[in-house]
């Protein structure tokens, strides 16, 4: 009879008659969950408004209005779930340039920022709740945290030539940085571990197979658009081939997208799996670097070969120094096999750098701006170069330059300071990987450590010849992987913890 005094929701009828509009539309949708009356007529009442909209001003309002519908309960869920929020972020870093296919132009990358501070947000109501800040101690936070404040400070610089493009430049630089703390804060199981994996497979899958589409079948209308953009041919149509990008920003986004996840499942390969799973990743690695090669990005096409000598290094062994030596062979013959092939073509130039008109060209602008980097400590400012560069900085030195490398930007913007700070930074997470990689007993937790290690190894060697981690979504995962490396030791000392006490228990 007691239960009797309270209905469904938890409230007594005194209570919930006090409560008007808040108690019926919790009783509507928490409740009844819209399987009511009113909610069918709700329901219906939304589906017409859609279909007109739609109907008069196409997809774009139908994809608009249902966001706006979701955007409270998704902003909440986001807050309060933040494994979900995470696996938000990481398909809408994969699917950012997706949008515009659908007609979607609007301030997307915005919309980035905003989930990557709810997450920060998120973590900061649970960390005050606790008041233990110690999850986040260690070499990598350190020099992730240096590294942020330098790129904070230099908004004081007294050489650069506009404030404005420091504010445009180190918004998603810090926005972006905040995500490794949210990865640190938010992964604390194996089994959420897996499945971020597994999705990042998915996501992968997904491009590489979008990219066979575009070399295969062809670029559709949106896409055929771009490419009839004014210089974007001069980019991307080479020796009358064109350069695929997938689902990503450009080419390079694509290969280097294409890479990691191929280094990854060469690490797998260590784990004791079935027969039929190896198999797979095999599969998956001859995929992904398939598609990799219709990008034309001759820089990516070293990433797995040098991943492969740390490999071996640091997995030293009879089976790794037979494989290593095969693919060795087999790369040899593909650099010198002759070939009509255009991709394949780019693919062997890769490796004689001496004979690339773009790279003399390069070089040559590496050698023009040495001097500037040697007289100016502090660089030019944070958003000199580029396009922020041409809008904020029009007509200046640094403007006109083009960095064509992500070590060349920092160096010409953070200056010499900034560069060696980020080559202490890159040095601190990579020594890290190694370190953790020898401390961690779980064979599977090592293997994952190691996977990381070598791709963040791979990001460092791709952001020399291009800039690797400005765009989605690889400066989202990039943050992902260096703080899975300080996560995967984490989880294995809970696991030692754990069987310690299970011991103890039945000792």
């Amino acid at each position: 009879m007691a239960n009797s005094t309270y209905d469904k929701v938890g409230n007594s009828p005194e209570t919930s008659g006090g409560r008007g509009f808040s108690y019926t539309l919790k009783q509507l949708f928490y409740v009844e969950k819209l399987y009511s009356k009113t909610g069918i007529a709700l329901l219906i009442i939304a589906g017409i408004i859609i279909a007109i909209g739609t109907a008069l001003m196409g997809p774009a309002f139908g994809i608009l209005l249902t966001f706006a519908v979701a955007a409270l309960p998704l902003l909440y869920s986001i807050i309060a779930r933040p494994k979900f929020g995470i696996v938000v972020l990481i398909i809408m870093a994969y699917m950012l340039f997706v949008l515009g296919q659908f007609g979607i132009d609007g301030p997307v990358g915005t919309i980035m920022d905003c989930l990557q501070v709810l997450l920060a947000i998120g973590v900061l109501i649970k960390i005050k709740a606790e008041k233990n800040w110690s999850y986040f101690k260690g070499p990598i936070t350190t020099v992730v945290l240096i590294w942020l404040g330098y790129n904070l400070l230099e908004v004081a610089n007294p050489t650069a030539t506009s404030r404005m493009a420091w504010v445009y430049t180190v918004r998603p630089v810090a926005i972006v940085t905040l995500s490794y703390f949210v990865f640190m804060y938010n992964i604390r199981s194996v089994k959420y571990l897996k499945i971020i994996f597994k999705l990042w497979l998915i996501l992968t899958i997904i491009g590489a197979a979008y990219g066979f589409k575009q070399e295969y079948i062809g670029f559709n209308a949106h896409e055929t658009a771009y490419l009839n953009t004014p210089g974007i041919a001069s980019l991307l149509f080479i020796d009358g081939h064109w350069r695929k990008f997938s689902i990503f920003s450009d080419p390079v986004a694509f290969s280097y997208n294409m890479v990691m996840p191929s280094i990854f499942c060469i690490c797998l390969f260590i784990l004791p799996f079935k027969p039929w799973k190896k198999v797979v990743l095999g599969l998956l690695i001859a995929f992904f670097m398939e598609a990799m090669v219709f990008s034309g990005t001759r820089g990516a096409n070293v990433l797995l070969p040098a991943a492969l000598i740390l490999f071996a290094i640091l997995r030293y062994n009879k089976k790794v120094l037979i494989f290593c030596c095969c693919a060795a062979a087999l790369l040899v013959v593909l650099i010198y096999v002759p070939t009509t092939n255009v991709n394949l073509y780019r693919f062997q130039s890769a490796f004689k750098p001496n004979n690339d008109p773009s790279y003399i060209l390069r070089k040559n602008n590496q050698k023009r701006i040495q001097p500037f980097i040697l007289t100016h400590p502090l660089g030019g400012g944070l958003g000199s170069t580029g396009i922020w560069g041409i809008r904020f900085s029009p007509g200046s030195y640094l403007a006109s330059f083009p960095p064509d490398s992500g070590y060349i930007r920092v160096a010409v913007e953070d200056g010499s300071i900034g560069l060696l700070i980020f080559c202490i930074f890159m040095f601190v997470i990579m020594r890290t990987g190694i370190n953790n990689y020898f401390l961690i007993e779980n064979q599977e937790l090592k293997i994952y450590c190691l996977a990381m290690t070598l791709i963040i190894f791979a990001y460092n060697l791709a952001n020399f010849p291009q800039e690797a981690l400005v765009q989605y979504p690889s400066n989202i995962l990039f943050y992902l992987w260096a703080a899975l490396i300080n996560v995967t030791l984490k989880l294995d000392k809970a696991l030692k913890e754990e069987k310690t006490a299970e011991l103890k228990l039945t000792a």
